[in-house]
């Protein structure tokens, strides 16, 4: 991504032909960066995906990945009150000047940042962003005037450029599953659900992990706030990602997990902490995502063939030995002694226990 030359804009063009940007100035690794503020209608403008401009070490590491940018463009658009982008990362080759205030003297750390017109910029952080905002603008030009910021970091010859890209990229951790399920304000069936898992003791209390997607052996927590969002999703039916429950399918997820709780009396024994999850875990197949899922499923096909006496017919999930070492669930759910999480497993396992209930699936 390089600079485009000639760009009139709202930052001012002094008469050296420099970019002029209020900016504050900062130390990293002893090396002097700058923040900006810049319009979104001047980032494209600015920042331009031209490879032939980047030396040939750098081209293949930002390559552009088209299909993730029509996503953030509808985030922008679906959310035009509520959008939030990080800042864009960009090295400059050229001779950069930094004008410290004057009503503050030269250690000041606010300032203007004068660019020569003919200097290279490259992003090593937010190139999606950029071909995104880029896009949004020609539905909305009216988002023209907001701002994103910019850290620009001096860069002669563009020498540190692909380490920059490597660090920035290495060191980013993207959320779980379910910490994006539970901070996630705008879905609200994640919101839905995470209320409505208050109201069924072996998900309440603590018992649901909504940080991981996988329980370490010494967990306290039962279940993963994503496994119990999947399940439930395949209890309802759900497909999609906007995904939308109503009064009567809050009820109808409330009555079922409480339904399938009270058959269950090592997860009864967990909330009257006469057991611990890891014993849980280490002794019964009853406390796997595998089977939480396969419970989803199975539900699903239960109310949809048994709408009105479906809590009857689950009662034969009070029979089931849901010890580990009940021969029956090997090749079912367990594979030479461990559980086995692939989707023919889960088939096998939602068939199983189906069958444990007298409903037969295909």
């Amino acid at each position: 991504m390089i600079a485009k030359k000639g760009v009139s804009s709202k930052k001012k063009v002094d008469e050296y032909n420099n970019f002029s940007f209020s900016a504050i100035r900062g130390i990293q690794a002893g090396r002097e960066y700058y923040s900006i503020m810049c319009q979104l209608k001047l980032v494209s403008k600015i920042f331009i995906f031209n490879e032939s401009g980047l030396p040939p070490e750098l081209r293949a590491q930002r390559t552009l990945n088209k299909s993730r940018i029509p996503e953030i463009v509808n985030y922008i658009n679906d959310n035009l009150e509520d959008y939030t982008f990080s800042s864009i990362t960009a090295s400059i080759d050229g001779d950069v000047k930094f004008i410290p205030a004057e009503n503050v003297g030269m250690h000041s750390k606010v300032g203007t940042l004068l660019i020569p017109m003919d200097s290279r910029f490259v992003i090593n952080d937010g190139q999606h962003r950029r071909a995104a905002i880029e896009k949004a603008l020609e539905l909305n030009p009216e988002i023209g005037n907001e701002t994103i910021s910019v850290v620009f970091y001096i860069d002669r010859g563009l020498k540190r450029s692909q380490q920059m890209f490597a660090d920035l990229n290495k060191h980013a951790v993207k959320p779980t599953t379910s910490l994006g399920i539970f901070y996630n304000s705008r879905d609200s069936f994640s919101r839905e659900l995470i209320s409505l898992m208050k109201k069924v003791p072996i998900f309440a209390n603590g018992l649901t992990d909504v940080e991981k997607t996988s329980i370490s052996n010494r967990s306290n927590k039962v279940f993963t706030l994503n496994s119990l969002y999947n399940s439930t999703k395949d209890l309802l039916g759900k497909k999609g990602k906007q995904l939308e429950m109503n009064s009567h399918e809050k009820e109808l997820v409330i009555e079922f997990w409480n339904e399938v709780y009270r058959q269950n009396k090592e997860w009864k024994k967990i909330v009257s902490e006469e057991m611990t999850p890891f014993d849980l875990r280490e002794t019964y197949i009853s406390g796997t995502g595998i089977i939480l899922h396969s419970l989803g499923i199975m539900g699903y096909n239960l109310m949809k063939r048994y709408p009105k006496n479906w809590k009857k017919k689950i009662e034969g999930l009070k029979n089931i030995n849901w010890k580990k070492d009940n021969l029956k669930w090997e090749g079912v759910a367990i594979i030479n002694g461990r559980v086995n999480k692939s989707r023919d497993f889960l088939n096998k396992t939602t068939k199983f226990l189906s069958k444990s209930i007298g409903l037969q699936v295909k």
